[in-house]
C-alpha cells in the first residue's frame, strides 16, 4: 500500500498569513511555481516529500505535524454537519470554518461528536417508524406527527367541514373563469373584506389578512387556483369558527402547537372542498375516468390540488376510488402524504427509491405509470409527475416537487391510465415503505439493513449490497 497523500491547503494559507507572504513569495522560498502553490492551497495537489522538507527548512515546521494535518477534512465535515436544517439558515462563512478547523481542532471535533450523537438519536427514533405503534401519551411524537395522525385516522375525510364547503360552493354558482371574482365579491358582500391582489417585494409571502381594517392581501403572482385557495382558507376561519373549535376540541391535541397546525390543516381542507365540492367533483371524476388533467381544466385547479382532493373522497355511501397521494422534494423527502389505501408512507426519511415518483423529475411534463407491489403482496397502479412552483421573474422563488397518486389494482379498471395495461399478466415492480422496515432480501437499492433483521457480511463473495439479511 502506498503512502497516504497529505493535503494541507488550510495549513499553508494560515502559514502565508502568519508570515505575511503572497503566493508568489511563498513559491520563491519553496522553489516552486506560484500556480503550484495555488493548487496546494486549494487542495488540488497533495504535498510532496520535497515540499514538506522545504517547509520544514524555511519555516521550522515539524514534518510529523504536516503529515497528520486534518484541518481540511475537518472543514468538509463541519460544512456537511452545518448544512443540516437544525442549524437554521445562518451557516458560518467558509473562512470561519477554516479558522476553527485550523486554530481550534479540538473544538471542531467536539462539535462534530455532538452532531453525530444528535443524528444517531434521531435515527433510533426513526427506526421505530411505522412498524411500531405509538404510545398516545408519549412525548416523542411531534406536533406535526400528531396532526398527521389526526387526518390519517379520519381517512383524510372531515365530513361536516366538507359539507359546509359544498353548501357555500353551491351558493357561489357554476364553475368557470369568473369563479375567483365571485368569491372575492362574496367576501366583500358578506364580510366587508376588501381583497387586494398585488405583487409583493418578497415573493415568498402568499397572504396577509388585516382583521382590523378588513383588508385581505393576496400575492398576485400566484396562479388563480392558488389565489382562490388562499382566500378560501381565510374565509374558513371567519365562517366556520364554531365547527373548527368543535373538531379541534374533539381531537384532544396535547399541545397548542398541534392545535394550531391542525386548524391550518382544516382550513386547507375546507379550501380544497370549496374549490372542488364533493358531489360535483366525484361525478366529474367518474365521468372523466379520473383523468387528472381533465379534472384540472374543469375545476380551474392544479394537478396537485386535484390529486389531493381525490385522496379525500371517502364520504360514507358516496365513496370514490381510495387513493394515496404524496409530494416529494428533489432530495427524496416526502413533504405531504395522504392515504385512503393500505399503502402507508415512512414517517421518517425518504421514499423507496424503486418508486416511480423519483423518476418523475427526469420526465418533467409527463405523467408516468408504474405497476408496483409492496411486501405485504398488495398491488398498485401508481402515477407520478413533476412540477415547478415559480413566483416572480428570473430571481423569483422556485420550488420543485414530484407527485405520486395511486390506487390498489382492484380499482385500476376505473382509471383511464389502465386502459392499455394487461393487469393480469403485467410485471409488478417491488417497492417498500422504508429500508428500515422493509425485509426484502434482494433489493439492489437498499440503503440500510432492516431494523428487525440480523445481517451477515460474507468474506469470499461480494454483491451490490455488501451484507446479507438473515
Amino acid at each position: 500500500m502506498g503512502a497516504r497523500k497529505v493535503f494541507a491547503g488550510a495549513r499553508l494559507r494560515a502559514l502565508r498569513a502568519q508570515h505575511k507572504l503572497t503566493q508568489a513569495e511563498l513559491a520563491g522560498r519553496l522553489d516552486i511555481s506560484p500556480s503550484y502553490v495555488n493548487q496546494l492551497e486549494s487542495n488540488q495537489r497533495p504535498l510532496t516529500a520535497a515540499v514538506m522538507l522545504a517547509l520544514s527548512e524555511h519555516f521550522h515546521l515539524d514534518l510529523a505535524s504536516l503529515a497528520t494535518d486534518a484541518s481540511d477534512r475537518l472543514v468538509l465535515d463541519l460544512r456537511e454537519a452545518l448544512a443540516d436544517p437544525v442549524f437554521g439558515e445562518a451557516v458560518p462563512h467558509l473562512q470561519d470554518l477554516k479558522t476553527v478547523a485550523s486554530n481550534a481542532p479540538d473544538m471542531a471535533r467536539a462539535m462534530l461528536a455532538l452532531y453525530d450523537a444528535y443524528r444517531k438519536s434521531n435515527e433510533r427514533l426513526a427506526g421505530m417508524d411505522a412498524a411500531l405503534t405509538r404510545d398516545p401519551g408519549s412525548s416523542v411524537q411531534t406536533a406535526y406527527e400528531e396532526v398527521r395522525d389526526f387526518f390519517h385516522y379520519a381517512d383524510n375525510y372531515i365530513d361536516p367541514l366538507d359539507r359546509a364547503a359544498e353548501a357555500l360552493a353551491a351558493e357561489l354558482g357554476e364553475f368557470g373563469p369568473d369563479r375567483l371574482r365571485r368569491l372575492i365579491d362574496y367576501c366583500a358582500e358578506m364580510h366587508n373584506i376588501r381583497v387586494i391582489r398585488d405583487a409583493p417585494g418578497q415573493t415568498e409571502r402568499l397572504v396577509d389578512f388585516d382583521r382590523a381594517n378588513r383588508d385581505l392581501w393576496i400575492n398576485s403572482l400566484l396562479e388563480p387556483s392558488s389565489q382562490f385557495f388562499q382566500i378560501a382558507t381565510v374565509l374558513c376561519g371567519l365562517e366556520q369558527t364554531t365547527l373548527l373549535d368543535s373538531l379541534l376540541d374533539g381531537a384532544n391535541f396535547k399541545t397548542a402547537e398541534a392545535r394550531g397546525i391542525a386548524r391550518m390543516g382544516l382550513a386547507n381542507y375546507y379550501a380544497g372542498a370549496l374549490h372542488m365540492p364533493y358531489g360535483a367533483f366525484l361525478k366529474a371524476a367518474d365521468g372523466y375516468r379520473f383523468d387528472i388533467e381533465q379534472l384540472a381544466r374543469v375545476f380551474g385547479a392544479s394537478l396537485e390540488q386535484v390529486a389531493h382532493r381525490l385522496s379525500t373522497m371517502q364520504r360514507p355511501r358516496e365513496r370514490g376510488v381510495p387513493f394515496f397521494f404524496a409530494r416529494v422534494d428533489a432530495a427524496g423527502t416526502i413533504t405531504k402524504r395522504h392515504s385512503a389505501t393500505a399503502l402507508q408512507f415512512a414517517r421518517f426519511g425518504g421514499a423507496c427509491p424503486l418508486w416511480n415518483v423519483h423518476r418523475a423529475f427526469e420526465a418533467h411534463g409527463q405523467i408516468i405509470r408504474q405497476l408496483a407491489e409492496t411486501p405485504d403482496g398488495k398491488q398498485y397502479l401508481c402515477l407520478a409527475w413533476s412540477h415547478e412552483k415559480r413566483l416572480g421573474g428570473y430571481r423569483g422563488t422556485t420550488r420543485r416537487y414530484a407527485y405520486a397518486l395511486g390506487c390498489e389494482i382492484t380499482h385500476a379498471g376505473r382509471l383511464v391510465y389502465a386502459d392499455d395495461l394487461d393487469l393480469g399478466k403485467a410485471g409488478f415492480d417491488p417497492i417498500g415503505i422504508s429500508c428500515r422496515i422493509c425485509e426484502r432480501r434482494n433489493c439492489p437499492q437498499r440503503s440500510v439493513p432492516p431494523l428487525a433483521a440480523s445481517i451477515s457480511v460474507p468474506t469470499d463473495r461480494r454483491s451490490v449490497v455488501p451484507y446479507e439479511i438473515g
